[in-house]
């Protein structure tokens, strides 16, 4: 499924905390990387307090390296600069386009982690500019990553299962065992559209919430079957209470390695239920994330 990754790098530290996961899965699935550099129009001299590549020439320089240094660990890769605008998110989806890349990989910017990324900076944008999927690391990561265990958070709909198959991919090449999850909640973490039926009528809203549990367990189930016919190992949880938390607990409790979600792209990470579950896991998960775009119509 993923074969070239594109890999955004500016010529800062920070930047390049993404290649060690970009390293790591270019060598297991196998995939190719092409480092790109975008040089905007009056750029300022550094970027997050490092230094700002602003010539064409210094970056073709920089990604040379970078990509000697990836040849040198069995990793086929290109450098690719571009002169383009200031809208930098714009540029690397293109980028990402004409070189026919199916995969974004980007260390998370910003004081706010990866919702300091994702609101109103680059990989959001990335992400609204095309539908190639983008996977978030971040600037503490490990040296070399492993992906022993895979997250899928799921609530039962045709738009969240739309990160499964990139789960099934990654995976497979990882040999990565793949959790998914539901999270159903209690009539005391009712989201607030369902909270005042709740407060009303107490005891019918705890009966269709446990009914709701055993659906999705049976969605579960039947979903793990499907993968493990095709020879992953796979396993499901439910989890009861305020969706986000549980979400956090589960990837911290089980060692997750890698969560894959799926976003509309067209309004940043409102993932697979209302309201901003996803987005929130996001913003709080040192856990590196894929997001895979919803396509419209789902």
């Amino acid at each position: 499924m993923f074969t070239h990754l594109l890999v955004p790098l500016d010529g800062s530290v920070l930047a390049e905390s993404a290649l060690p996961a970009a390293i790591a899965l270019a060598q297991r699935l196998p995939a190719r990387i092409t480092a790109v550099h975008v040089v905007e129009p009056h750029a300022a001299p550094t970027v997050h307090g490092d230094r700002h590549l602003t010539r064409a020439e210094d970056a073709g320089a920089y990604l040379g390296q970078i990509a000697a240094r990836l040849a040198a660990q069995h990793v086929e890769a290109s450098a690719l600069v571009r002169r383009g605008s200031t809208d930098v998110p714009k540029e690397i989806a293109e980028a990402g386009t004409a070189v026919g890349a199916d995969l974004t990989v980007l260390c998370t910017h910003g004081s706010g982690g990866v919702r300091g990324a994702l609101f109103g900076s680059v990989a959001q944008q990335v992400l609204r500019y095309g539908a190639t999927p983008v996977l978030l690391t971040k600037p503490a990561g490990p040296a070399d990553f492993v992906c022993r265990r895979i997250m899928v958070p799921l609530d039962g709909s045709e738009a969240a299962a739309v990160a499964l198959p990139a789960a099934a991919a990654i995976g497979r090449a990882c040999a990565a065992a793949i959790l998914l999850v539901s999270v159903v909640p209690t009539p005391e973490t009712a989201p607030p559209e369902r909270a005042a039926a709740t407060r009303l009528m107490p005891s019918a809203a705890a009966e269709v919430l446990d009914l709701e549990a055993r659906q999705m367990q049976e969605y579960l189930d039947a979903t793990v079957h499907s993968l493990a016919a095709d020879g992953l190992a796979a396993s499901g949880l439910i989890e009861r209470g305020e969706a986000v938390r549980m979400l956090l607990q589960a990837a911290a409790g089980r060692g997750i390695d890698l969560i894959v979600i799926a976003t509309h792209g067209r309004s940043g990470v409102a993932g697979a239920w209302a309201g901003s579950v996803a987005s929130r896991v996001i913003g709080h998960t040192d856990v590196p994330v894929l997001l895979i775009r919803i396509p419209e119509a789902a």
